[in-house]
């Protein structure tokens, strides 16, 4: 059909971070401009936005790390700081004017679907009514608190890490850290120098993957400059090679996940001199279970004369710092909270109700579940980017969120031809979908016995069991028969 032929549908998308930004660029480059993007907080950028603490830095390189369509020379690490990856999330929108669609502090309440049109809401406000939903509300965006008694009691700053006080001293200060996932471990890393005395209270141990950070010189950034081609080139490379080794590694390929194991386990041994020290900071389980963490310098910031791990469990928290079983209080004048994200929340809390009143909250009840991580039965021309069962542990996020969105968008050109009104994922084609999910979940390593935030309450991992080659071929172009069609 014609430009001309088309109908122009009205669109909400949920969320402005990566995965928002990437819709609004990709809406616009169809012609599509009659959208609003709805932004709970008052700025771009999602996860990079909430997370400012120090060390921050992400754990995939930073030339896989970006828009297939946005390659960027001046990434000053291997592994890019938190405020760099905003900064260049923030510079992606202004080039493509995506602040021109965003709505700042809008959060959705409730969206419900009625007479063929979502109606979203905000309390008793109607906010908007479209035709189709796009949710990029992303995955870590709800803090976790521990249940510890007393945490109300201290008598020092108190923050979650996602929600850094930066109005906290800390430089020469006592620190106590609670957790010991990615974020702890980035924290240690950076504070351990500045602190007088930092406490790591650890429930598990985790394997640490040795891979160093360098930066990039400055006549590598002129080859990127001059020669864009190389950027592109390296991010093939990086994602062949990612795919290939521990995306293969984490669905049970053994001799892969062998080499993780060993690199990891040799690290520990070469790494921690103290006997007693390396027993408690080897895990019992295997590596991978639980997200890998990346870091080059955390067995040697733990074993300063200034770092202690704590390995006896917490009793409670007092005024002066936390008490653990033992009867010893740790004293402390900052306690940071680095217990992570409920990753099973999606875009809730906002209330999602169907066709004929079926709501998101009886469908979710047990475990969260989608069509191909995209569409949900009963929830007409609403689409999930980054939803369940998702390669969120296997390959690169924006790289998961772009091919998504090209799937999405052959559905949303089929409604835009006229001819189909509603598009939502047939129950019995989701249900082979999520049967088959499950069924190959047995040989994964997020199945061989640890606790993490993977897991729903029934021990389910809501990750990808397959090869990247088979995402990249479901994510193609949508099979039509596995969905209902409305005219």
């Amino acid at each position: 059909m014609n430009g001309e032929a088309k109908r122009s549908p009205r669109i909400a998308v949920i969320g402005a971070g990566m995965s928002g930004i990437l819709t609004a660029i990709k809406l616009q480059e169809t012609g599509i401009t009659d959208f609003t993007i709805y932004e709970k907080a008052g700025r771009l950028g999602g996860t990079w936005r909430d997370n400012t603490y120090p060390g921050l830095c992400c754990d995939v390189p930073s030339h896989m790390y970006r828009y297939s369509f946005e390659p960027n020379a001046e990434w000053s690490h291997r592994f890019s700081p938190g405020a760099e990856i905003q900064a260049y999330f923030e510079g992606v929108a202004k080039k493509y004017d995506v602040e021109d669609f965003i709505k700042y502090n809008s959060e959705i309440t409730r969206a419900r679907y009625e007479n063929g049109k979502w109606h979203l809401e905000r309390g008793k406000e109607t906010l908007d009514v479209v035709d189709i939903i796009v949710s990029a509300a992303g995955v870590l965006h709800h803090p976790v608190y521990p249940d510890i008694d007393g945490v109300d009691d201290f008598a020092g700053a108190v923050f979650h890490s996602a929600r850094w006080d930066h109005s906290a001293p800390l430089e020469g200060k006592r620190i106590g850290i609670i957790g010991t996932g990615s974020t702890a471990v980035q924290i240690t890393d950076d504070l351990i120098g500045k602190v007088s005395h930092l406490s790591l209270f650890q429930r598990t141990a985790q394997w640490i993957f040795p891979q160093e950070n360098p930066a990039f010189s400055e006549q590598e950034k002129q080859v990127f400059r001059d020669q864009p081609q190389a950027m592109d080139d390296l991010h093939a490379s990086l994602t062949r090679l990612f795919a290939d080794t521990f995306g293969r590694a984490v669905i049970g390929d053994k001799e892969q996940m062998q080499r993780v194991e060993d690199t990891c386990r040799a690290n520990l041994e070469d790494s921690v001199r103290d006997p007693e020290l390396r027993a408690k900071l080897t895990p019992d389980y295997q590596a991978a279970c639980k997200r890998l963490i990346i870091s080059p310098g955390f067995y040697e910031a733990i074993q300063q004369p200034n770092a202690e791990l704590v390995t006896d469990p917490i009793e409670r928290v007092e005024a002066g710092g936390v008490r653990t079983k033992d009867g010893r209080l740790h004293e402390l004048d900052v306690l940071v909270l680095a217990t992570g994200f409920d990753g099973h929340s999606f875009m809730r809390p906002m209330d999602l109700i169907g066709r004929d009143g079926v709501d998101l909250k009886d469908v979710w009840a047990e475990t969260t579940q989608a069509h191909r991580s995209i569409s949900l039965p009963g929830f007409p021309n609403y689409f999930m980017l980054v939803g369940p069962n998702s390669p969120i542990g296997n390959f690169s996020l924006i790289d998961i969120s772009e091919r998504q969105l090209g799937y999405i968008m052959q559905l949303i050109e089929l409604w835009r031809g006229g001819t189909v009104n509603e598009i939502s994922a047939r129950q019995d084609a989701a249900d082979r979908f999520n049967a088959s999910v499950k069924d190959a979940m047995g040989d994964t390593v997020w199945v061989t016995g640890c606790q993490s935030w993977y897991l729903d309450k029934h021990g389910n991992p809501a990750m990808w069991p397959f090869t990247f080659d088979k995402f990249c071929d479901d994510m193609s172009a949508p099979d039509l028969d596995e969905y209902e069609l409305v005219s």
